[in-house]
């Protein structure tokens, strides 16, 4: 009840739920397993925030739990070594679920609501210098990356990820046996479609089936510099 109670103030706090052409959401991304027994309550929270068009939360499955009885089926080696490389950008030795990183900079135990719902509130404060506009026809996609008037140029990578709005898995083993979980924005694929150094216009095409997204961010992994989501 606490947590739900948690959940909606904070949805609220982050104000209605409408986006306009020109609002960029916050990136949440939430590195949990199926097979790690603290990590339900942040995968219901990101469930949570899933549906507000402020908030682009994505869930990225680790693979570091599936030897403990229970084989991640959306796991993905590639995600492990994306939280690798933000602990090791971050100065820090270890990486633990379920945690989460928003904007691409700050860090938080992905159960603690208010800690996150602060990060989401300081980085819709701060907005995003990089401007992507994307249309799509079909399963092609239009990209456009322009830097906001007076933003310095930088360094940062352009990147596609795609992800699936939702699935139900019953957990037969390991940690979480007996449990039927509904899991929300799982990221199947996440690439970089390009580099760019800030000047001028970035413009790309890419293939995609499905909900995506493009992300533009500082190497490292580094700030996220902005955001468009495509349905």
């Amino acid at each position: 009840m606490l947590r739900r109670l948690l959940c909606a103030l904070a949805l609220a706090a982050w104000g209605p739920a409408v986006a306009t052409a020109e609002d960029q959401p916050v990136v949440v991304e939430l590195f949990t397993s199926q097979g790690c027994s603290s990590c339900p309550p942040a995968d219901r929270f990101l469930h949570e925030m899933s549906d507000h068009p402020d908030v682009l939360a994505l869930a990225l499955h680790v693979d570091y739990w599936d030897y403990i009885g229970w084989k991640d089926s959306f796991a993905d080696p590639r995600f492990t070594k994306r939280q690798k490389a933000y602990a090791h950008a971050g100065g820090e030795k270890m990486i633990y679920t379920p945690q989460v990183i928003v904007g691409g900079e700050a860090r938080t135990v992905g159960s603690r609501v208010a800690q996150v719902a602060d990060a989401i509130m300081a980085e819709k404060g701060d907005p995003q210098p990089a401007r992507v506009a994307v249309s799509r026809d079909g399963g092609t996609l239009s990209i456009r990356v322009q830097m906001a008037e007076g933003a310095a140029a930088r360094p940062m990578l352009v990147q596609l990820v795609s992800f699936t709005p939702h699935e139900r898995v019953a957990i037969h083993d390991g940690e979480n046996a007996g449990r039927v979980m509904d899991y929300a924005n799982i990221v199947r694929d996440w690439q970089v479609l390009g580099e760019w150094d800030g000047t001028g216009t970035w413009t790309g095409e890419a293939a995609v089936n499905g909900p995506a997204a493009v992300i533009v961010q500082a190497p490292g992994p580094g700030e996220i510099l902005g955001a468009r989501r495509v349905e």
